[in-house]
């Protein structure tokens, strides 16, 4: 259960873009009273002296969905009154095809989910977190426009005219956007082959705007992620600005994330117990967060080519029996118990 003593009061929100819907709910879970407000900070307000009003001066506990999508602004205004607020997830209630669906069956939902949550789940970090979300969210579109581009200027040179194809198909991928894009139009061309020159320069013009923003956005990222957790790049290895803001997103802050344990399930490198019978065994964890368990692979590749000391347990392991995939499960296990130690003597207290 969670700490929510009796005489304590539980505010389950169901959050939407325009709306929100709390439910107040005593220790045991029984709903009582609920309010619908606008999602504005005056309705943020009239929430907060409601729910204190109801309570009659017991404590009080935020159930809150989505606190980093419609819920934020309510999650940042019950912050900054003192207010204690957990997270829930919105996306995988159970028993929704027993009990029905709206809005105050949401928020009661919440509350209850809260009070048999073992550990809730705190708030993820607002401020520098938040600005590097920002800052990882832009350069992946600007990467994935820039394939997009790609792609489209390798299709339309499959089909360009005869002398345009041969002047640019041999040229190395990395430099033909930069030739494209400077692409002259030859005089008295026939229609068809001026399109063809306009639209390869355009694309060429878009792919180097985008990679140079995406330059740029990286530069930012490697400066924020330093500031946030210094030293963290030029002490472990195979860790770079990108894995290390994807570590960060997940992490969030000191505090939040109860045990490296806890941190390993998260990151899905965390084997689960399939066990039953005479039958002991564990199987692969396919869930948690992908990105974050993309970064722990992306730096244990790294480190299984680069870094010395895993190159030797690498060759150990092999000698042993274990499989190349077997050994990577085990160096990433390794790796996020290393880490949320390392961002926990790394990492600044954020809020």
């Amino acid at each position: 259960m969670a700490e929510v003593a009796d005489g304590d009061w539980v505010i389950g929100v169901d959050t939407h873009r325009d709306t929100h819907t709390a439910v107040i709910c005593d220790a045991t879970g029984r709903a009582g009273a609920q309010l619908q407000i606008p999602a504005t900070p005056a309705g943020y307000a009239q929430l907060l002296a409601w729910a204190r009003q109801a309570a009659g001066g017991g404590r009080l506990a935020w159930a809150v969905e989505g606190t980093r999508h419609y819920g934020l602004g309510l999650a940042r205004h019950l912050a900054a009154a003192g207010e204690q607020a957990s997270e829930i997830d919105g996306s995988h209630h159970l028993g929704k095809r027993r009990s029905g669906k709206s809005d105050e069956i949401d928020a009661v939902r919440a509350a209850r989910e809260l009070l048999a949550r073992p550990h809730p789940a705190q708030m993820r970090a607002d401020g520098d977190r938040e600005a590097l979300r920002l800052l990882m969210l832009d350069r992946d579109h600007a990467v994935q426009s820039a394939k997009t581009a790609r792609n489209a200027l390798a299709a339309v040179l499959v089909t360009a005219p005869a002398p345009l194809r041969e002047q640019l198909r041999h040229l190395p991928a990395a430099r033909r956007p930069a030739a494209c894009a400077t692409l002259p139009c030859p005089e008295q061309a026939d229609r068809l082959t001026r399109i063809t020159c306009q639209t390869l320069a355009r694309l060429g013009q878009r792919i180097t705007a985008l990679a140079a923003e995406a330059a740029d956005l990286q530069t930012q990222i490697a400066a924020l992620t330093e500031a946030m957790a210094p030293g963290l790049t030029a002490t472990e290895p195979g860790v770079g600005a990108l894995t290390l803001a994807q570590i960060l997103l997940s992490f969030s802050h000191p505090g939040r994330i109860r045990s490296e344990a806890a941190f390993a399930m998260l990151s899905g490198t965390a084997p689960l117990p399939a066990s039953s019978g005479r039958t002991d065994r564990h199987r692969l964890n396919r869930l948690g967060d992908r990105q974050l368990n993309r970064a722990l692979h992306t730096i244990t590749v790294t480190r299984m080519r680069c870094h010395p000391q895993t190159r030797g347990y690498v060759a150990r392991r092999r000698a042993e029996g274990k499989t190349d995939r077997e050994i990577r499960r085990c160096l990433k296990r390794y790796l996020a118990r290393h880490l949320y130690r390392a961002l926990n003597s790394h990492c600044h207290q954020t809020t």
